[in-house]
């Protein structure tokens, strides 16, 4: 994407002139001086015009109670349109992930950019020409870091630790509720996933994996002994050992452009025999949320938690 971004600049004559008369634009803005991954960034006390790098940035904007005004679309993974509907309606798309449209950023006259993991050292020093720049390291398994960090950043500190309160309140009122099945259960998350076209299994270090371990659930031993790195989040899988997705209770995430993958592999003898499609206790859910994600979708899968899990007991 650097590269990308980098040529783009040589290509665009105007492009250097366009930067420069904002960024004067920009330079009498109060703002405050932050440390982030990629160096230190003078931040707008209250930024208006906020771009992020990634639909997994747009969520603790919204959560926040802030819409940005530009988002770029997902690839494989379904777009979090598909939960947050009204409450993105209006923002301007900038591309994909991974391929962002510099010129369309450049026309927004943002005044914060912020990123969790698109925006690379190479490319911070060309964003940051366009307007303040941070970037938050974005680690699965502790995404509510990165969320603090944001609320940080946006001056919602203090809000963004009353959400994740209520989120651990939510925890504790389903380990409650699953009480003695808790210490028992095995839950598993399969993906089928729309550029790779092979399944998957999220790890215990995955987003989805880590929000299991929250309440107290275990993934099935057999994936659990496979993956010792806490960097693994997955594990992706052919049809010969699809038996590693048995459990007790399979979620299963399905990319846009996957689902006839999982239709073809529901057909198979080898998905009849699995011991969860038996007891139909398979259950698909959303990819837009269940893989990657903040507060917002964390939140969507403790609501499928409750809905399914408590079903099944």
């Amino acid at each position: 994407m650097a590269l990308s971004l980098f040529f783009f600049a040589a290509c665009h004559s105007g492009l250097e002139q366009n930067i420069g008369e904002y960024k004067s634009h920009l330079s009498g803005t109060e703002c405050r001086l932050f440390k982030h991954e990629l160096g230190e960034t003078c931040v707008p006390t209250n930024p208006q015009r906020i771009v992020v790098a990634e639909q997994i940035t747009l969520e603790p904007l919204i959560a926040l109670g802030l819409k940005p005004i530009g988002v770029p679309d997902r690839a494989f993974v379904a777009s979090k349109t598909s939960f947050l509907k009204s409450q993105i309606a209006g923002i301007t798309y900038i591309g994909k992930e991974g391929q962002l449209n510099l010129e369309k950023i450049l026309k927004l006259h943002p005044d914060l950019i912020i990123s969790l993991y698109d925006i690379n050292s190479e490319s911070y020093q060309l964003f940051s020409q366009i307007a303040p720049t941070v970037k938050f390291k974005y680690v699965h398994a502790q995404w509510q870091e990165s969320f603090r960090r944001i609320g940080q950043v946006l001056n919602k500190a203090e809000q963004a630790e009353k959400l994740l309160n209520q989120y651990e309140q939510r925890l504790t009122k389903l380990r409650a509720n699953l009480d003695v099945r808790l210490n028992k259960l095995k839950v598993s998350v399969g993906r089928f996933h729309g550029g790779v076209q092979l399944p998957e299994f999220r790890s215990q270090f995955s987003f989805p994996g880590s929000i299991l371990k929250e309440v107290g659930i275990a993934i099935p031993d057999a994936q659990r002994q496979l993956i010792k790195n806490p960097d693994d989040t997955l594990v992706i899988l052919n049809l010969e050992r699809i038996d590693l997705l048995d459990a007790d209770v399979l979620f299963v995430a399905v990319d846009p452009g996957a689902r006839e993958l999982f239709q073809k592999y529901q057909k198979t003898r080898l998905w009849q025999t699995l011991n969860v499609v038996k007891n139909q206790q398979v259950y698909s859910v959303d990819s837009s949320y269940w893989i990657f994600g903040s507060i917002l979708s964390a939140n969507a899968i403790l609501d499928d938690l409750f809905k399914y899990l408590l079903k099944a007991a």
